[in-house]
């Protein structure tokens, strides 16, 4: 018990010599953290005051007692959060965190020499500071990358509300160019709606990244997000699709306030690519009147009853007269190019014509027939492939 004593006051002199000295190192930390890691200058002072304090004292603590808490009595989330929305990278945090561990080391081992401590003792003392340092920097660093997931998940979470209102229609005009200020975004320019899903075995994420690297290399600024397992968002220009495993439709270009009336027609256009089973980015320009096949199914039968029911009658025959026809129309009706590509004669292929004529009761010099029997066709081949997935997004 004596020689407990005799160790013990010692070392509370030591530790309420350093006490004394806390306000004064605090400050001139504070000045070497601004000076030497640029990015501490966005903390306040009264902040790092704070943490400064934490510090200190959990190190008191250790020189006392001798023991290092256990890395979950660290409570260090509340730092790492606040770092990471100031944009303190962690090797940032880590090295201040040192250097103020440091300090309060360096001023230990004067104290204690000064004093006359025990040799002993300053060395278990030290190392306990050492693994005090060590303990921390490794929480720190598992709840700043903590904070960081969340803060991403948050932004994510964010700038994904922040579409689906662009896209919908329900934000208002204060929340859309509030949004656009945050999100790069310029109100004065258009933009178009893009609705892409991925094919094959690309995941929605991966196509996210594909689409928005086209854009940065392109010049394009735009915004895009993961919704229901399509990507969906904004664009400058149409993206380039390259080799992305992808089918997407992009909507025609309008201000950001009405920007969810391109998005509902990106919607359209997308279910349409996907039921032709095409891959790639379309627009309007690329798919024309055959958008309206895929959305009009009764007026599509109506169609197909009128122009192509009535050749199913004539078996094989009539499915020579639908290729004439097929043809006929493709080459801009000039029958000696059609009578070539079948390697048939001229002749053959004006029978065919009258024929489908007298079968549907229609003309092919007029106007509507062409519209008319081209939409049977597609609708066809519509009715021919397999069906696909509902467009998501």
């Amino acid at each position: 018990m004596p020689g407990l004593v005799s160790t013990a006051a010692p070392l509370e002199r030591v530790i309420a010599a350093m006490a004394a000295q806390q306000s004064h190192m605090g400050g001139r930390l504070h000045a070497d953290l601004t000076d030497r890691i640029p990015s501490y200058r966005s903390v306040p002072r009264e902040l790092l005051d704070q943490i400064w304090h934490r510090h200190f004292q959990r190190a008191l603590a250790v020189v006392r007692e001798g023991t290092v808490p256990a890395p979950e009595d660290f409570g260090e989330a509340d730092v790492a959060r606040d770092r990471v929305a100031r944009g303190v990278p962690l090797a940032d945090g880590l090295r201040a965190f040192r250097r103020a561990l440091s300090a309060i080391r360096d001023l230990f081992l004067a104290e204690a020499t000064e004093r006359g401590l025990e040799p002993g003792l300053i060395v278990d003392r030290t190392r306990c500071l050492w693994e005090l340092a060590d303990v921390a920097s490794l929480r720190i660093a598992v709840v700043h990358r903590e904070a960081e997931v969340d803060s991403a998940l948050s932004d994510a979470r964010r700038r994904a509300d922040f579409l689906r209102g662009l896209l919908y229609g329900t934000l208002s005009a204060a929340e859309v160019h509030g949004g656009a200020a945050i999100y790069g975004l310029d109100p004065s320019r258009p933009y178009r709606a893009v609705r892409a899903v991925p094919n094959g075995d690309v995941r929605p994420d991966a196509l996210e990244r594909s689409l928005e690297s086209d854009g940065r290399r392109n010049g394009r600024c735009g915004l895009l997000t993961v919704l229901d397992e399509a990507v969906v968002g904004v664009v400058e220009a149409k993206p380039e699709a390259g080799d992305l495993e992808v089918t997407a439709g992009l909507g025609p270009p309008t201000d950001l306030a009405a920007v969810h009336r391109s998005f509902h027609a990106a919607g359209r256009l997308l279910e349409a690519a996907r039921a032709y089973g095409l891959r790639g980015v379309y627009d309007l320009g690329d798919l024309s009147w055959r958008v309206a096949v895929v959305s009009e199914p009764e007026l599509a039968t109506l169609l197909l009853d009128r122009y192509l029911r009535p050749l199913e009658a004539e078996g094989e025959f009539g499915a020579l007269i639908e290729e004439s026809v097929r043809e006929y129309l493709r080459r801009g009706r000039r029958i000696r190019e059609v009578a070539r590509s079948a390697h048939v004669h001229v002749n053959t292929v004006r029978y065919r014509l009258r024929r489908f004529e007298e079968l549907t009761g229609t003309s092919l010099d007029a106007p509507d027939t062409a519209v008319e029997l081209n939409w049977a066709m597609a609708a066809r081949e519509l009715a021919a492939r397999p069906r696909v997935r509902a467009a998501t997004g």
